[in-house]
């Protein structure tokens, strides 16, 4: 019998706000990018050395940088993992943000393999959980209980999911459903009965600060919203990754923490690492958290700056088309004899641009080409383009930085942002002179090695059976 009033207070690593974390997130990717793979005995200094550039000068302390790299971007986020070799490695969540700069996804992967007990906390607080028999999905749990409320057509609040659900033995124990669950809000709801946390002696702050975390990261992964009333609702637009999540409530943990007997220092340590080592892999289901730009903004017609609208039914996820009309719209605006200057070069290969247009704009040079490199990412929030610590980071191939180079004001990268808040884009023109006066870095990431016959030490050939 499922009884709400046994509490239990079941916390995560202490993040950031959802705009720091949207903020923060490439900043660490770009870090862990470029000092990986080093030893152990050097991460600490070149990671805290990187990042303390993304940070006010508030928080450019030891503790702090600390804090970003073994707790955030470490435990919690699983961005790299230490091997036996004491060497330290950028993890494949990394690599594929890196990838397809889709921050959803990143957080829906973060999520989804998020567990009670975990090994993000000290050894003894594991061992307290384990002691408590705690062993829950508890993201799975939510999404699941939000879908069968949205059925019942009852509202959910933040401080209900606290409550009853993430402040709750029986359901961390694992023995209670999300029906019964419901049910019970249900009850209370008719009764006018409103249950709080309550921990003698500390206010509401703290006793719904763990609450707060893990609902952010659910709101970041894009799975749900939270409406000005603290109502939380389904993102109806993220079906396919919901129904993933709400399959799972009532699975097992995929790592078993209880088969670690941590009696020992030595088994203590290899739960550690067997731990960071499976935290830091994609989810088996990450090649299915692909955020699409739809889903995420909410205002999918509204109009780009300038007035230019686009209709994200139409273009979906290509922030080249997007561009593109956007361009085509602009130039006509001008002049529509120049309307057909506007030329797609995106599934061209070697071009080094995605899009050829012109100028358009009073003078000598109106009718001047211009190329557009486009470069697309999704998060929740916008960047503010007047923080002077924002930093952002892309990838560009040899061939687009040679046309940098080549056509220098007449090459633009348009920076496109699909957020929850509506579209952006941020336009970057010439880049090879802000190159040049150090504004912005480039950093070589491939090599290609040519080798001629007196490089060869050694021929195997093999003979088939």
């Amino acid at each position: 019998m499922y009884d709400a009033a046994r509490q239990y207070r079941c916390t995560i690593i202490r993040g950031k706000s959802q705009k720091e974390m949207d903020d923060l997130l490439p900043a660490y990717a770009k870090v862990i990018d470029e000092i990986c793979p080093c030893q152990e005995v050097e991460f600490e200094e070149m990671f805290n050395s990187a990042l303390v550039h993304y940070l006010p000068q508030s928080q450019r302390i030891k503790k702090t940088l600390d804090n970003h790299r073994t707790e955030i971007s470490g435990k919690l986020f699983g961005m790299y993992f230490i091997s036996e070799d004491g060497m330290v490695y950028e993890s494949d969540r990394t690599k594929k943000f890196l990838s397809d700069n889709d921050q959803p996804a990143f957080f829906k992967d973060i999520c989804y393999k998020m567990q009670f007990p975990n090994g993000m906390q000290k050894t003894s607080t594991v061992i307290e959980r384990m002691q408590e028999n705690i062993s829950i999905r508890p993201n799975s749990f939510v999404i699941k209980m939000l879908q069968i409320a949205e059925t019942a057509n009852i509202e959910i609040t933040k401080k209900d999911i606290g409550y009853y659900i993430l402040n709750s033995l029986d359901v961390l124990q694992g023995k209670a459903t999300p029906y019964e669950v419901l049910e019970v809000i249900s009850n209370d709801k008719k009764a006018h009965i409103e249950r709080l946390i309550v921990v003698e002696g500390k206010a509401s702050s703290y006793t719904y600060q763990h609450i707060n975390e893990q609902i952010n990261y659910l709101e970041l992964a894009n799975l749900i919203r939270v409406t000005s009333d603290n109502v939380v609702k389904l993102n109806s637009h993220e079906d396919n990754a919901i129904n993933l999540f709400a399959n799972t409530w009532n699975e097992k943990p995929e790592f078993d923490v209880y088969s670690f007997d941590m009696s020992t220092i030595e088994a203590r340590k290899e739960f550690q690492y067997e731990w960071d080592c499976y935290f830091s892999q994609l989810s088996k289901e990450a090649a299915n958290f692909a955020t699409s730009a739809t889903a995420l903004v909410e205002e999918p017609e509204k109009p780009l700056e300038g007035g230019h609208g686009i209709n994200l039914t139409e273009f979906g996820d290509e922030g080249e088309a997007l561009v593109f009309e956007y361009e085509k719209k602009r130039v006509a605006a001008y002049s529509q004899r120049l309307a057909n200057k506007v030329i797609a070069f995106g599934k061209t290969k070697g071009v080094g641009y995605d899009i050829q247009s012109v100028i358009a704009e009073p003078g000598d040079m109106e009718e001047f080409v211009k190329y557009i490199e486009v470069k697309s990412t999704k998060r929740l929030t916008c960047p503010d383009v007047d923080d002077s610590l924002w930093i952002d980071t892309l990838n560009v191939t040899r061939n687009e930085w040679i046309a940098a180079q080549q056509h220098k004001e007449f090459y633009s990268i348009f920076r496109v942002f699909f957020t929850r808040e509506g579209i952006v884009i941020f336009v970057l023109s010439n880049i090879a002179q802000k190159f040049k006066e150090g504004k912005m870095q480039a950093t070589p990431m491939t090599y290609r090695v040519d080798f001629s016959n007196n490089c060869i030490d050694d021929v195997v050939c093999l003979q088939q059976e």
